[in-house]
């Protein structure tokens, strides 16, 4: 590969040499060194966290940090938010080629959310900034942050929308910061695009605090340790990474694997999006041909070649060493073929709001595509989608801030699949996606909303010999005003599904709720006005089954039983155990008898 040239993935590949053709490397400065720029990054996403005024970054974690070097490497990382990752990795190369090097100052800032430069979804804002050192760039610190709002058709920026235009506010790389001072009319300019100004401005300004921090600690390590030394070890780490990734990825079985997966719709037809999977591993490189999934629709179900490729490499993490640091080493093993204008790989002007909802449901189908050749290693469907919740509208009463217009975002946790060995963990947020939802008191507290109900749902779970998790359901009342509320998501036509006879999970539920109580359900991708007094429920799904029902061990099914995992008249009926619930014990006579009928294929 020639100087400088960049594979598919956007890796640069030229190498820089450092101390020398004599220098000897010093395994205990290397730990040493890998650990501090690990360090370094981390420190950035706290930093960026404590200083956040929104519930989604401060409290919900939404966010990523990466250190990358001269040559726009990915060095470090940290792993707030795993699906977030795959996506710096490519951006922050492609913007500084765009915007230039050589255009850059010390104290300089770049702001970007371009989807189609990249990036991903609009919400999702980077900040990346220059680690100038005597005169010349040493490397870049960034930091991802999702935003609570960036305008568009409806509060929190999401929402059924047919294209990019109309989900907010699109930010080429700009210099929003110029040698440490913030543009000002830029800043305005951002601030009067979105609806909440008051914490998107905060957590952009945390977004910079973040930023120079690391750029401090980067700094103290090259003077620590001097600038060639450093980079000698930055290059050993990189390349010690590829080594042990490609090494891993040979100890997989070889061969081709494939599934398939669907979503419930595009938002706008009723039209399902299908996922395609082929995943070829070959001696020390592992590909995955997306090849014949649904075109890119005009809706928002689309997702970027990055947020693509941040589950495909998410996936591989899974299955590899969990000790292997992830820089562009270990990027650079993995191949992804998406074709362009599809839902994978989704070109402008495509609406990809819900670019995140299509790309952590390529985890599940590639789990389900290894399933068999790795079956220690996987797990049943899961929610597999991110579940937005987001509303707003003008605050009511005569508190210090009523009149002025709120907006909130969270995402919904869910069932995640039985595994190996074990149950599927009950209303976790899965895979890539490492959000916490957002704590009652707290939403309570900002917004003027009540959660009535915030509870796990019996018998949501996939029956199996290990079974799902439990779905969570959290109904959100608005007693004295008419929000805009949008639901983002998914599971109400394609559950989460079983694996070696394990069953699959309950379906997800959404409704709008009258004062009396009656009920309309809802579609899994809507926007539409609460009406004063009513609520909002929202049902996420359970996960799937790993193994049959009737091998699960009715001491198991009894736990459940008691703490009111499953109902014992499922216990009976799926699981073939006769649970006493009088005394909590299992009817040991009753269920031999029940489990034996169900061996010879009678109920």
């Amino acid at each position: 590969m020639a100087e400088n040239e960049i594979d598919i993935n956007g890796i640069a590949s030229s190498k820089p040499t450092a101390l020398g053709t004599g220098a000897e490397f010093d395994p205990v400065r290397f730990e040493v060194i890998r650990n501090a720029l690990a360090g370094a990054v981390d420190e950035m996403g706290a930093a960026l966290q404590r200083s956040a005024y929104s519930t989604n970054i401060k409290t919900r974690a939404d966010f990523s940090c990466m250190f990358f070097d001269r040559e726009l490497r990915a060095v470090a990382q940290a792993f707030t938010q795993p699906i977030h990752l795959g996506g710096l990795f490519r951006l922050v190369p492609i913007v500084i080629r765009e915007y230039g090097s050589e255009n850059l100052h010390p104290g300089d800032g770049i702001l970007t959310n371009h989807p189609f430069l990249g990036g991903v979804h609009l919400n999702d804002i980077t900040l990346i900034s220059p680690v100038f050192y005597e005169g010349h760039i040493f490397g870049y610190v960034a930091s991802l942050a999702h935003h609570v709002d960036v305008g568009g058709g409806a509060p929190a920026s999401i929402g059924a929308f047919q294209e990019v235009y109309q989900e907010g506010i699109v930010i080429p790389p700009i210099k929003l910061v110029k040698r440490e001072k913030i543009d000002d009319d830029l800043f305005r300019f951002f601030q009067e695009n979105n609806r909440a100004k008051h914490e998107t401005s905060g957590d952009l300004r945390a977004q910079l605090a973040a930023n120079k921090l690391g750029i401090r600690r980067i700094t103290e390590l090259i003077k620590r340790y001097g600038i060639e030394s450093l980079n000698f070890y930055i290059n050993e780490l990189l390349e010690y990474t590829e080594r042990r990734t490609r090494q891993e990825i040979a100890k997989l079985p070889q061969g081709t694997y494939q599934a398939e997966g669907r979503l419930d719709d595009d938002g706008i037809t009723n039209e399902p999006v299908l996922l395609v999977a082929k995943i070829t591993i070959e001696k020390d490189t592992i590909t995955f041909d997306l090849t014949g999934t649904s075109q890119q629709r005009r809706a928002p179900m689309n997702s970027t070649y990055s947020q693509t490729f941040s589950s495909c490499a998410y996936f591989v993490k899974c299955v590899v060493d969990p000790d292997l640091p992830v820089n562009a080493g270990f990027y650079g093993a993995i191949r992804v073929k998406a074709p362009e204008g599809s839902v994978a790989n989704a070109t402008h002007p495509a609406a990809v709001v819900g670019g995140w909802e299509v790309s952590i449901r390529w985890i599940d189908v590639f789990f389900k595509a290894i399933s068999e050749a790795l079956s220690e290693r996987v797990c049943a469907g899961g929610k597999a989608m991110q579940c937005h919740a987001g509303f707003g509208g003008f605050r009511p009463g005569k508190a210090e801030r009523s009149g002025s217009y709120y907006c909130f975002l969270e995402t919904l946790a869910g069932g995640y699949g039985g595994r190996f060995g074990k149950d599927g963990p009950d209303a976790v947020q899965s895979y890539s996606q490492n959000t916490e939802n957002a704590p009652i008191e707290e939403t309570e507290l900002n917004y003027p909303v009540r959660i009535l109900r915030y509870e796990l749902i019996p018998d949501s779970e996939g029956p199996g010999r290990f079974r799902g998790g439990l779905g969570l359901r959290r109904d959100y009342y608005f007693p004295d005003h008419e929000p805009t509320f949008t639901i983002l998501a998914d599971r109400l036509k394609f559950p989460p599904h079983g694996l070696f006879g394990g069953y699959a999970g309950k379906l997800a539920h959404y409704g709008l709720v009258d004062p009396a109580g009656k009920e309309t359900a809802l579609r899994s991708k809507v926007t539409f006005t609460v009406p004063r007094g009513w609520s909002v429920t929202m049902q996420t799904c359970g996960g799937g089954g790993y193994g049959a029902p009737t091998e699960r061990d009715p001491k198991a099914v009894l736990k459940d039983v008691i703490e009111g995992v499953v109902s014992a008249q499922r216990a009976n009926e799926i699981y073939r155990v006769v649970i006493d619930e009088v005394h909590e014990r299992v009817n040991e006579e009753d269920t031999r008898r029940l489990r034996s009928k169900q061996s010879q294929g009678t109920r």
